[in-house]
């Protein structure tokens, strides 16, 4: 009978330090987009409700990829403790506002991670970070595209600005 032999850790230990920092984000995102979906479900804004409990799906889906990176390599991925969220929006507005800077936030701390692999030359890493750096890239246009459709439609009803918007 085999015994199960733990892998070689293979991921650099302050790479997973900052993945792990990273898994803590993405969590936090998505619950944070949770928040923004209930508030848009409370005043039946359809459009806006489907966007952000994709958004929701997708930042968890994000952080259990990390997680999964991690101990495939060698490392300790680390479940996270969710901070408190905010649960109240003044406008559908602000909430996308809030969406931009958060997915702003996420990018940055993608770059952190991946500048630490490549200083550290963890290459397995770096190529794994490539993906995100490229979604980030869409996320950010994606909520700035749907702010720039509020600027177009400035003083018109909000069942129909969010009519326009996308639910992906």
């Amino acid at each position: 009978m085999k015994t199960a032999i733990r892998r070689q850790m293979t991921i650099n230990p302050e790479v997973m330090d900052a993945l792990n920092g990273q898994i803590a984000l993405e969590m936090h995102a998505s619950a944070s987009y949770l928040a923004m979906a209930s508030w848009c479900d409370q005043r039946e804004l359809l459009n806006s409700k489907a966007f952000f409990y994709k958004q929701a799906e997708e930042e968890r889906a994000h952080g259990m990829k990390i997680f999964n990176f991690i101990n495939e390599t060698g490392g300790a991925a680390i479940s996270p403790a969710i901070p408190e969220v905010n649960n109240d929006f003044e406008s559908l507005r602000e909430i996308y506002e809030k969406s931009l800077d958060q997915e702003i936030a996420v990018t940055q701390s993608i770059y952190k991670c991946f500048k630490a692999a490549r200083n550290v030359d963890d290459f397995a890493s770096e190529v794994f970070l490539q993906w995100f750096v490229n979604e980030q890239i869409e996320e950010e246009d994606t909520v700035r595209s749907i702010i720039d459709i509020f600027d177009l439609m400035e003083g018109m009803p909000l069942k129909m600005i969010d009519e326009r918007l996308p639910t992906e």
